[in-house]
């Protein structure tokens, strides 16, 4: 799906398409403006519709083949016979074939018939016990020449000409589809990705780190980052002033001096007489 949808954006870029394009000819001009200038050998107004031998292909792989379309889609295609001597066209697909339904209708264009239009509805497996499916093909050829009583006839193109062929399906099947295989898609990824990421367990919570004030100086910063220790006994003297610490060092200082002077000498009498 992702490239049928890159396909279609190339598509719109090359083609140079306004934005909003939306692409719902009506049968008219479809056959007046498209395919009567295929078969003329003339462009058409936009090369939009691709080229392609539709009956060699399923019809749930046309849509990537497409050159634009999301819920129609509009080919080319050149008609085989099934009999090399017959006029009747082969139908037989990839591995199906198609089935016409109804009557043909002709497509009128200035008051004549300019082409006639087929409805066809692809069946899957072999005739005649094929499963019908909802793909339904419109399939546009011209006319012959003479009027509305020779198109409603066997009025038809050679069987080696190009036909104008909308695909699209009936339910929208093929767009749930590839809507489905999307979200699959999108589910394995988003699956893969939780796989390959690292496990809630083994993230480091943010909450265990200290929370630190990172307006602090370089200073207080690389103190936040340190334990910090008991309070010690000095700590009294980290609120003293200067005058107060010189006071206390002149205190200690006398102190020390007293105590390393010699003690004083002991006071003696003077000898006297002898006593007997």
């Amino acid at each position: 799906m992702a490239a049928a949808k890159r396909r279609v954006r190339d598509a719109e870029a090359d083609l140079n398409l306004p934005p909003g394009f939306r692409f719902h000819p009506t049968d008219e001009e479809l056959v007046a403006h498209y395919l009567c200038p295929r078969a003329a050998g003339r462009a058409a107004p936009v090369p939009i519709i691709a080229e392609l031998d539709l009956y060699r292909h399923d019809p749930w792989d046309l849509p990537h083949r497409a050159l634009f379309g999301r819920r129609e889609w509009y080919f080319f295609t050149p008609r085989d016979r099934k009999y090399p001597n017959g006029s009747r066209p082969n139908r037989a697909a990839a591995s199906g074939y198609w089935k016409a339904t109804g009557a043909d209708k002709p497509v009128l264009h200035n008051g004549r018939t300019a082409g006639i239009k087929k409805a066809l509805v692809f069946y899957h497996g072999k005739p005649p016990r094929g499963v019908k499916t909802e793909w339904i093909m419109h399939e546009y050829r011209l006319a012959k020449k003479g009027g509305a009583a020779a198109a409603a006839g066997a009025g038809a193109l050679r069987l080696d000409d190009w036909v104008l062929c909308r695909l699209y399906n009936k339910k929208n099947e093929w767009e749930k589809m590839q809507s489905r295989k999307e979200e699959e898609e999108a589910m394995a990824a988003a699956q893969s990705w939780g796989e390959t990421r690292t496990p809630e367990s083994e993230v480091v919570d943010s909450d265990a780190f200290q929370e630190m004030d990172y307006s602090l100086p370089a200073a207080s910063f690389d103190d936040a980052l340190l334990p910090k220790e008991e309070a010690r006994d000095d700590d009294w003297l980290m609120g003293m002033s200067l005058d107060d610490l010189q006071g206390l060092g002149s205190l200690l200082q006398a102190d020390d001096l007293s105590m390393l002077a010699p003690p004083p000498a002991a006071k003696t009498e003077p000898l006297g007489a002898p006593f007997f």
